[in-house]
């Protein structure tokens, strides 16, 4: 039986499912609202376009390193393209991970010189207007998307940077720390100048980091005992120190001793 936030399939890119949320109807509902017209509306597919791209761009990368992708999914503060994993290793996390700004550039680097060779041949400005859409809405999301804030895009980059020094696990953590200050800072500014939808998503990116945190964990602690290692004593914790290396240290406590792989 189907619920009625189960996300609707609008076609398929590149052998991938792409999906619709079912919540994505609030954009055309706010849209008839304000009496914005047909033109709102096309200029809200756009941006979603642009984000299926961006998206397609994360899954074809992925699709490199033998990582298949589940379906893409939109939703309304974004996309989201589920990877059935990610990548232990630093190296195509990164470029994964950058492989989504990196279509937004691409689509603003051709769309700019066709506006400007546009500007004096075409008579009417509704495509001009459509075209510097395409550049500034290319443009915001690559900046939006490159903010250090886990799990998005710039929050991965942050992890895979770390994580050839200190480690996954650890990575990871500081990662969802630096992403989750700017979330709560970014949410009460929102609060305060009453953008309610931005703290919502301020809200969703905090909890999501977190959420990964967790997950990132978990997956740690099944390895470890997969392979065999001995249990912390009680009041301790294995911590994963980067290069194959592990320390033991006190729950709570970080500390720079380096300690080789318990056996």
């Amino acid at each position: 039986m189907r619920s009625m936030f189960t996300p609707w399939k609008i076609g398929r890119l590149a052998g991938i499912d792409v999906f619709l949320h079912p919540t994505m109807l609030i954009i055309p509902l706010l849209i008839i609202a304000r009496d914005q017209g047909p033109v709102a509306l096309l200029f809200t597919a756009i941006v979603f376009g642009c984000v299926v791209l961006h998206e397609l761009g994360h899954a074809l990368m992925a699709r490199s390193y033998g990582i298949a992708t589940k379906d893409i999914t939109l939703y309304p503060i974004g996309g989201v393209a589920k990877l059935e994993r990610m990548p232990r290793s630093a190296g195509p996390e990164l470029l994964i991970a950058l492989a989504g700004p990196a279509v937004n550039l691409a689509l603003a680097a051709i769309a700019w010189p066709m506006l400007l060779l546009a500007e004096g041949i075409v008579p009417w400005e509704f495509p001009l207007a459509v075209l510097d859409f395409i550049v500034w809405v290319n443009l915001g999301l690559l900046l939006f998307n490159m903010l250090p804030v886990f799990p998005m895009d710039g929050g991965r980059v942050l992890r895979a940077l770390l994580s050839s020094r200190v480690g996954r696990l650890r990575a990871t953590e500081i990662a969802a720390k630096v992403g989750g200050f700017i979330a709560m800072v970014a949410g009460v500014y929102f609060l305060l100048h009453g953008m309610i939808v931005e703290v919502f998503l301020a809200l969703f990116i905090f909890v999501m980091g977190n959420y990964e945190l967790l997950a990132v964990r978990v997956d740690e602690h099944r390895r470890r005992q997969a392979e065999g290692w001995p249990a912390p004593p009680v009041g301790y914790r294995w911590v994963e120190q980067g290069d194959g290396l592990w320390r033991l240290v006190p729950s709570g406590f970080a500390n720079g001793w380096k300690m080789g792989r318990p056996s």
